[in-house]
C-alpha cells in the first residue's frame, strides 16, 4: 500500500486514548512510507494524525469540500490539498487515490465513508482492504450490528468478513497487505432469497 485513506472525527472525543492512537497511527504510516489521504482538517482526530505524520516528514494529502473549509478549519501544512464541490465528490476523489481505507473513532461522516468503501467492495467495484482500528472497543456495538445483519439474512458472511478489525496498528496494516477480496459472482448478492 502506497496510500491509505484515513477516516476519523473532526473531534477528539472524550477519552485521550483516541487522539493518542491517531498520533500513533500517523507516526506508523510516516515511518513505513505510507501516504495518508484524509478529510483535510486540522482539528480533532484529523488534525492529530496529520500533525503526527508531518512531524515525521510523512506525505499527507487532504481532500476537503469547499463548504467545510471554514467549518473543519482547513489544514494549511499538508503536502497537498485538493478541494471538492461536495461530500460525494470528496469520497470519489479519495477513492481514486488510495489503495485501502482505515477508520478510527468518529461520527456520522466516518461511518458514511467507511460504509461506502465496504459497499464498493461488496459490489466488486473496488477490491481494496477496509480496516477499523478498534481503539478501546469503540466499534464493538457496530460490529455486533453487522453480525446481526448476517444472522438475520441481510448481509452475507463473506461480505461481513471484508471488514478487517484490530486494536493493533501493525496487525491491522499486515491484514490489509494480505487482504484478498471475495469473488463476486453477480452484481447484487442476495442473502435470503
Amino acid at each position: 500500500m502506497r496510500k491509505v485513506a484515513v477516516f476519523c472525527g473532526a473531534s477528539s472525543g472524550f477519552k485521550t486514548i483516541y487522539k493518542e492512537k491517531a498520533i500513533e497511527l500517523g507516526i506508523y504510516l510516516a515511518t513505513n512510507n505510507i501516504a495518508m489521504v484524509f478529510g483535510g482538517g486540522k482539528i480533532g482526530m484529523m488534525g492529530a494524525i496529520a500533525d503526527a505524520m508531518l512531524s515525521k516528514k510523512g506525505n499527507v494529502i487532504g481532500v476537503i469540500p469547499h463548504l467545510l473549509r471554514h467549518e473543519e478549519v482547513e489544514h494549511d501544512s499538508v503536502s497537498k490539498m485538493y478541494f471538492s464541490k461536495n461530500m460525494s465528490k470528496r469520497k470519489i476523489k479519495i477513492s481514486k487515490m488510495v489503495d485501502g481505507y482505515i477508520a478510527l473513532p468518529g461520527g456520522f461522516g466516518t461511518l458514511d465513508e467507511i460504509f461506502e468503501a465496504l459497499t464498493l467492495g461488496q459490489l466488486g467495484i473496488e477490491v481494496k482492504p477496509v480496516g477499523i482500528l478498534n481503539t478501546e472497543g469503540f466499534f464493538d456495538p457496530l460490529l455486533l450490528q453487522l453480525d446481526k445483519m448476517v444472522k438475520e439474512g441481510f448481509l452475507r458472511k463473506e461480505n461481513r468478513e471484508m471488514l478487517l478489525v484490530s486494536k493493533s496498528i501493525p496487525e491491522l496494516i499486515d491484514a490489509m497487505y494480505t487482504y484478498k477480496a471475495p469473488i463476486i459472482t453477480k452484481l447484487v448478492n442476495t442473502v435470503g432469497s
